[in-house]
């Protein structure tokens, strides 16, 4: 009997299909009054695995837009009441629940002090949409596992279609409309290679640089909630200023390379990573002392970095399974976390 994270990693591209249809006007909307608002800068709210998300928004918004894109902490707003200066801007919110009070209340703060706020959540209506100026329902359907999946993957598709309307970036537009079909064969591919040399491992390195180190920031937290396992993640180049000390023999190192401006820089880290003796693989062809883990190249750099969270899922889940834990629910964690 599959687990529901497995069922719902395989959603996936179902599910990106149902946001892509459903969400397309609001989407639309969205951009349109960020185009008409011109923002000087963007600013994001979330946590956890929506942060993440924002992450990868953030480069994505930076590498297209040209707009500086930073994260706000939303303890501002909720513990320290913090009046900023959001005027010449605008914010993004990502939030599943949408009723988290501290997310909540950094989006209202930012919406009174005249930023064009858009909320992404995959729960309408909700406190979020009601603090924010335009809502996008994300549609991934009801989560049951603890663990995000399907709901990490549409903030982006969302994220990534929203900064389409916005640009008029056609290149990205058509990537995205093509997304669907490429997601749905990376849920198929097999990366039991990484899992046959893990073995006992208690610690491992995420690499990543531009939209891929926000990848690698949620498959770190995938390994900590699923199967209590230590994971860090690391700019492929900011590893080298200090963390590099830890690497060892069979130390192992999981590099998430894709085809865009960075990919150069990261096999040559983790090639070198390799001949340090660490256990290094990575989603690329061009590596030569490390491992290569199967991927799925979508033709646009940016689609191309969110794909390779799809095959981590389905590893990580059976990872879990592999070390006794039930990947459905992880220890002292719940669906839903409200902070202050």
């Amino acid at each position: 009997m599959l687990t529901h994270m497995r069922q719902e990693i395989n959603e996936i591209p179902e599910a990106a299909t149902r946001l892509l249809d459903r969400s397309a006007a609001d989407l639309a909307k969205a951009g349109r009054a960020l185009r008409d608002k011109d923002p000087a800068f963007l600013v994001t709210i979330a946590r956890g695995s929506s942060d993440h998300a924002a992450t990868f928004i953030k480069y994505a918004i930076e590498l297209t837009a040209g707009r500086p894109v930073a994260s706000l902490g939303p303890s501002l707003a909720s513990i320290y009441g913090a009046d900023l200066k959001l005027g010449g801007g605008a914010a993004i919110a990502i939030s599943q629940s949408g009723k988290s009070p501290d997310i909540v209340a950094m989006a209202e703060a930012a919406t009174k002090s005249g930023a064009v706020t858009v909320a992404l959540t995959n729960t309408l209506p909700s406190p979020i949409t009601q603090a924010s100026l335009h809502a996008v329902d994300i549609n991934a359907g009801p989560e049951l596992a603890v663990a995000a999946t399907k709901s990490f993957v549409n903030s982006i598709v969302a994220g990534l279609a929203l900064l389409s309307e916005w640009t008029g970036d056609d290149a990205l537009k058509a990537a995205v409309r093509a997304l669907p079909d490429h997601l749905a064969k990376a849920v198929t591919l097999d990366w039991s290679e990484f899992s046959g040399q893990l073995g006992d491992a208690e610690s491992l390195y995420m690499l990543g640089r531009g939209p891929a180190l926000a990848i690698a920031s949620e498959a770190a937290l995938k390994f900590k909630e699923t199967s209590n396992m230590h994971a860090e993640a690391y700019s492929a180049a900011e590893v080298l200023h200090g963390p590099v000390a830890l690497v060892e023999d069979r130390f192992p190192v999981l590099a998430f390379a894709a085809r865009d401006a960075a990919e150069a820089s990261i096999v040559e880290i983790v090639d070198s990573l390799a001949g340090k003796r660490a256990m290094a693989f990575a989603t690329s062809g061009e590596v030569k002392a490390a491992n290569k883990l199967p991927f799925i190249a979508t033709g646009h750099p940016l689609t191309d970095a969110l794909a390779l969270i799809v095959p981590f899922y389905g590893f990580v889940e059976a990872w879990s399974r592999s070390k006794g834990f039930n990947p459905d629910q992880p220890t002292a964690l719940k669906k839903v976390t409200e902070t202050l």
